[in-house]
Protein backbone atom coordinates (compact mmCIF):
# COMPACT_ATOMS: atom_id res chain seq x y z
CA UNK A 1 0.00 0.00 0.00
CA UNK A 2 1.48 3.24 -1.35
CA UNK A 3 1.46 6.08 1.26
CA UNK A 4 -0.15 9.73 -0.20
CA UNK A 5 2.30 12.27 0.57
CA UNK A 6 -0.36 14.56 2.52
CA UNK A 7 -1.48 11.80 5.00
CA UNK A 8 1.25 13.26 7.42
CA UNK A 9 -0.27 16.45 7.24
CA UNK A 10 -4.13 15.44 6.90
CA UNK A 11 -3.49 12.87 10.36
CA UNK A 12 -2.52 15.86 12.06
CA UNK A 13 -5.53 17.98 10.92
CA UNK A 14 -7.52 14.85 12.30
CA UNK A 15 -5.59 13.94 15.31
CA UNK A 16 -5.12 17.57 16.89
CA UNK A 17 -9.04 18.50 15.74
CA UNK A 18 -10.60 15.41 17.75
CA UNK A 19 -8.35 15.54 20.73
CA UNK A 20 -8.79 19.41 21.12
CA UNK A 21 -12.64 19.12 20.73
CA UNK A 22 -12.22 16.38 23.25
CA UNK A 23 -9.89 18.10 25.85
CA UNK A 24 -11.87 21.64 25.25
CA UNK A 25 -15.07 20.13 25.94
CA UNK A 26 -14.14 18.40 28.72
CA UNK A 27 -12.69 21.60 30.15
CA UNK A 28 -15.82 23.78 29.51
CA UNK A 29 -18.15 21.45 30.95
CA UNK A 30 -15.69 21.30 34.06
CA UNK A 31 -16.12 24.92 34.38
CA UNK A 32 -19.44 26.32 33.29
CA UNK A 33 -21.07 22.91 33.65
CA UNK A 34 -24.57 22.15 31.45
CA UNK A 35 -25.18 25.94 31.11
CA UNK A 36 -27.13 28.06 28.33
CA UNK A 37 -24.93 29.00 25.70
CA UNK A 38 -22.12 25.76 26.35
CA UNK A 39 -22.10 24.91 23.11
CA UNK A 40 -20.94 27.95 21.44
CA UNK A 41 -18.62 28.58 24.09
CA UNK A 42 -17.72 25.20 23.71
CA UNK A 43 -16.97 25.55 20.24
CA UNK A 44 -14.95 28.84 20.65
CA UNK A 45 -12.79 27.57 23.20
CA UNK A 46 -12.11 23.97 20.23
CA UNK A 47 -11.52 26.71 17.76
CA UNK A 48 -8.75 28.03 19.58
CA UNK A 49 -7.83 25.37 20.74
CA UNK A 50 -6.89 23.77 17.54
CA UNK A 51 -5.07 26.63 16.58
CA UNK A 52 -2.50 25.83 18.65
CA UNK A 53 -2.97 21.59 18.93
CA UNK A 54 -2.41 21.22 15.22
CA UNK A 55 1.13 22.63 14.94
CA UNK A 56 2.04 21.23 17.98
CA UNK A 57 0.65 17.79 16.41
CA UNK A 58 2.98 18.27 13.51
CA UNK A 59 6.01 19.50 15.37
CA UNK A 60 5.80 16.84 18.39
CA UNK A 61 3.94 13.87 16.16
CA UNK A 62 7.78 12.90 14.76
CA UNK A 63 9.60 13.59 18.03
CA UNK A 64 6.83 10.77 19.59
CA UNK A 65 7.33 8.43 16.89
CA UNK A 66 11.08 8.37 16.96
CA UNK A 67 10.95 8.14 21.07
CA UNK A 68 8.74 5.07 20.67
CA UNK A 69 11.24 3.38 18.08
CA UNK A 70 14.13 4.03 20.45
CA UNK A 71 12.12 2.17 22.84
CA UNK A 72 10.92 -0.65 21.12
CA UNK A 73 14.20 -1.27 19.79
CA UNK A 74 15.80 -1.87 23.33
CA UNK A 75 12.92 -4.36 24.07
Amino acid sequence: MRTHRLEPLLFALVLSGLMSLLVSGISTLRTLGPAPGFVGTWIAAWLTAWLFAFPAVMVVAPLARRMVQRMLARA
